[in-house]
């Protein structure tokens, strides 16, 4: 991105303090922000928030090590959690309003509950502590979309098109900014 991803601004708030204050507006409780590279600076955005602030050593291993990084600091927090959200920073499309209807969707199915857009599923997306262990076990940059997508799992997804947009590239985050 040329610089620090989750500091960069989305309608005057940074990427992680965005995604941070949608899911303080939600059900989702309680709330990890894993950060690897730039942590301090990450974190700062963030620090009056009430969240568990996770450092991910192993970020250059892709993404799969922050979401065991995160699931490892949600289950020590919360032993009993049942289900765990998974949502990157950079969908301006994320709001309390999609983590309370994915957390609905699994509620009601008992399913993987995740978004569906650009024709696949993708995060963010609700997981149930039957696969905690699954998602303890990923590894690579890949994250859960595997387990989104492969047809192995069931899977109930919910048509959220506003979140086809995530930023990853500054061409991205141009695109955006001019829209």
């Amino acid at each position: 991105m040329g610089s620090v991803k989750q500091l960069l601004e989305v309608e005057g708030k940074t990427f992680v303090a965005r995604a941070v204050d949608a899911a303080l507006a939600s059900q989702a409780r309680p709330i990890a922000v894993v950060v690897g590279a730039n942590a301090r600076e990450v974190l700062s955005a963030v620090v009056d928030r009430a969240v568990i602030a996770v450092h991910n050593p192993d970020w250059a291993e892709g993404i799969a090590s922050s979401i065991r990084a995160g699931m490892a600091a949600l289950v020590e927090a919360e032993p009993a959690l049942d289900a765990v959200l998974i949502a990157p920073c950079d969908q301006p499309g994320l709001s309390a309003q999609v983590i309370n209807s994915l957390a609905t969707l699994h509620r009601s199915t008992g399913l993987i509950s995740a978004s569906r857009y650009a024709g696949r599923n993708g995060a963010p997306a609700v997981f149930g502590r039957d696969l905690f262990a699954a998602l303890a076990a990923l590894s690579g940059d890949e994250g859960a979309r595997g387990m989104l997508n492969s047809g192995a799992r069931d899977v109930a997804s919910l048509d959220l098109p506003e979140l086809a947009c995530d930023l990853d590239t500054p061409s991205d985050y141009s695109a955006w900014k001019k829209r």
